[in-house]
This record gives structure tokens, sequence and C-alpha cells, in this order.
């Protein structure tokens, strides 16, 4: 495994390696040891989500608040995804900034998305298919939203953001100076 670091704390991009021959291709997407090993992330996983969505739509950008925040690994088993976090950490150096990175089934890169960030989509395929592991589980009582089109975040999601579809609670998230946001 490759580990891209960033320059946010934490916030990692994993590279599998990939063994191709004449029948296709096969490579390892997770192994709880070798992670640790390159990443020192030793939690386990105990939820996965997978979601499909079509050309244009964006997705978060969502967190959840102690006492329940997540770890998340994405990667996209389908098409190809603009994937974005914002930094909630209230100490860290990066807080408040965001961080773009392109996740694709032909690039196979993961992204490792410590406790503390906002995260969400946007799709650049035709169609995408993506697929995350999670520490925690979903606890609707620690949700959380940044909007996506807060001005001051200024996040470039790599489509028109007049052709976007976005959902109604998307829409209507509060800015990151008027979110409330909890981590340890």
């Amino acid at each position: 495994m490759n580990v891209i670091t960033t320059p946010f704390e934490g916030l990692l991009i994993l590279e599998p390696r990939v063994f191709n021959d004449d029948r296709g291709y096969f490579f390892e997407s997770f192994n709880a040891n070798a992670l640790k090993q390159h990443t020192g992330f030793g939690n386990q996983f105990v939820q996965d989500n997978q979601a499909r969505s079509t050309k244009n739509v964006l997705r978060g950008l969502h967190y959840q608040n102690e006492p329940t925040p997540q770890t998340k690994l994405i990667r996209a088993l389908e098409g190809v995804i603009w994937d974005v976090v914002v930094d909630l950490r209230p100490n860290s150096k990066t807080f408040g900034q965001w961080y773009g990175v392109e996740l694709s089934a032909e690039n196979k890169r993961q992204f490792l998305i410590p406790r503390g960030f906002a995260h969400g989509y946007s799709v650049l395929s035709e169609t995408a298919e993506i697929f995350y592991k999670c520490d925690n589980f979903y606890d609707k009582s620690a949700e959380g939203g940044l909007l996506y089109s807060d001005p001051e975040l200024n996040i470039d999601w790599k489509i028109d953001l007049n052709q976007a579809i976005i959902s109604e609670k998307d829409l209507v998230q509060p800015t990151l100076k008027e979110a409330t946001y909890q981590f340890a």
C-alpha cells in the first residue's frame, strides 16, 4: 500500500498494490493490519455504507459530533467522484480549510478521513458507486452538516453548481460560522 500524506494531519490517500494480468486484476482493498502499520489507524470499522448516484449529484457536507464521531475509509467502486473534506478540529492548523481528491474505479484510491472532518462529494461521471467504512455507527442525534456553497469555504466541487442535484437537507445546512460541531 502506498500512503500519500496531505497538508492535513491524519488525512491520507491510500493506493493499493494492484496485480494485473490477462485475466484482469486483483488487489487487497482492506487489511486492518496493513492499515495500522502504514497509517497508525487502529480503530475497528463497524459499519459499511454504499451509495450510487448520477452525474452532478452533490452530497454533503456531513459529519457526526461527539459522542459518536466517525473515521471513514472511502473508495469508488464505479465511476469518478470528487471527494471533499473540511477540517472541523478546533485545535488543528488546517481548521476551516477544505481538501479534495479524485476517487475513481480506475485509480482505486481510498481516502482515510479521520474524526473531526465534514465530508461530501460530487459525481463527475455518468454514474458513480461509492463504498465506505465507518468506525462508529450512524447516530442521527449526533448529525451535523455544512452548507456546500459556503462562500467563506469557497469549495471547488468540479461541477457546475447550477446543474448540481442536491437534497433538500443539504440545501439548508449552516455555514461554517453558523454550524455547531464538537470533537474531542
